[in-house]
């Protein structure tokens, strides 16, 4: 079958280099090659560079972000904890619905979508609830487009003898994440996002704390996959690598070159460069009369929204860039369905040329909607 060659500016994934489209075609050797026991050691060693950690336990999960979600959540708690959960968006409800199968009681924190989550209302939420045993948030919001202050939400659990567990899968590579800075306990995030990897993988990185935290469980994970006791005898590589899955070898390889050319860039610039490219879609946006959902100290430059205006079919235009562009842009999810347009700007999207034929494509697109609905 003949895949068409798509300018991916959706929420995910986004486009790869063809150099990681090389690696990924690489020879397939075993899980336990010490070629590829070799690569494992290197790619936690970018990804610490990319979190900004020096935690040990940092390595790629054999699964989409949401899998990492899983595994952060279902580690930490046990039945009858409490987790104090912030949802501004789809994200955060799934957090919440996984501590709840994980017999946990949440105490879920609401905020309107659109917005950031509101530190204050965390701490009063945190003083009410001191025997609560984390907080989770999502920094990056790609529902919404909005980032949250993480280090001070981890100032607050911290301070409370809280651990923490931070959702920045389309964050990492795109904005600042500083996990050894925030004092984070938990942080994960994706490779099809702002790292321009294929989906598949979820990077994570667990604190000493949270180390302890998991190896002093009085019952057993419900996960087996996920169990994190079981997870370290692979990714660890103390004593030798003992046996949990058979690891997703030729995607391993794709993620090694999207973090070694993150690294060849530099993280300031390639945050520098996904800030510089949402300028310019906000000026091209703004010149078609279109608004962006967010204010301006709280977007994500990597994420966009764009509110839909009244007089335009939401997913005819959507449709329109697809079909007569080769341009993917997002729909809007849950109370923003069919309000907004999410528009990607990761890793290798974010290129002057990209925005530049969005903006173009939009125009016309609009152009014709507008046209349409009058007829």
């Amino acid at each position: 079958m003949l895949i068409p060659n798509r300018l991916l500016m959706g929420p995910g994934p986004s486009n790869v280099s063809s150099d990681v489209l090389s690696a990924l075609a690489q020879p397939t050797i075993g899980h336990l090659d010490p070629v590829f026991q070799t690569m494992m050691e290197e790619v936690k060693d970018l990804l610490r560079y990319a979190f900004r950690t020096k935690n040990a336990m940092t390595f790629p999960v054999s699964a989409p972000a949401s899998l990492a979600m899983e595994a952060a959540l279902v580690n930490l708690l046990e039945p009858g904890d409490t987790a104090i959960i912030a949802q501004n968006g789809v994200f955060g409800g799934r957090m919440a619905d996984i501590a709840e199968r994980a017999g946990a009681t949440v105490v879920l924190l609401s905020f309107e979508w659109g917005k950031p989550v509101c530190n204050e209302t965390v701490a009063h939420a945190v003083k009410a609830n001191p025997h609560a045993k984390l907080l989770a948030f999502v920094h990056a919001e790609t529902s919404t487009g909005v980032e949250s202050d993480a280090a001070d939400l981890c100032r607050i659990a911290r301070e409370a003898g809280m651990l923490s567990v931070v959702d920045t899968v389309t964050g990492l590579g795109g904005i600042p994440v500083a996990v050894d800075d925030w004092l984070a306990d938990v942080v994960y995030s994706g490779t099809q996002k702002c790292l321009s990897v294929p989906p598949g993988l979820a990077p994570i990185t667990f604190s000493d704390k949270a180390i302890d935290t998991i190896k002093s469980r009085k019952t057993k994970v419900q996960s087996w996959f996920c169990d994190l006791n079981l997870v370290l005898g692979y990714w660890s590589g103390e004593g030798g690598r003992s046996y949990h899955h058979t690891a997703p070898v030729n995607a391993i390889y794709g993620l090694y070159q999207g973090l070694a050319d993150l690294k060849a860039e530099g993280l300031e610039a390639s945050w520098a460069r996904h800030r510089a490219m949402h300028e310019r879609l906000a000026k091209g946006l703004d010149d078609l009369g279109l608004e962006l959902l967010v204010e301006a100290p709280h977007r994500l430059p990597q994420l966009n929204p764009v509110v839909v205006p009244a007089d335009v079919d939401e997913a005819f235009v959507r449709s329109r860039l697809l079909a007569d562009h080769d341009i993917e842009i997002g729909a809007g999810l849950g109370s923003l369905a069919g309000k907004v347009w999410r528009i990607g700007l990761m890793g290798q999207t974010a290129q002057a040329e990209n925005v530049d034929r969005l903006i173009a494509a939009l125009g016309s697109v609009l152009a014709e909607a507008r046209r349409r609905a009058v007829a």
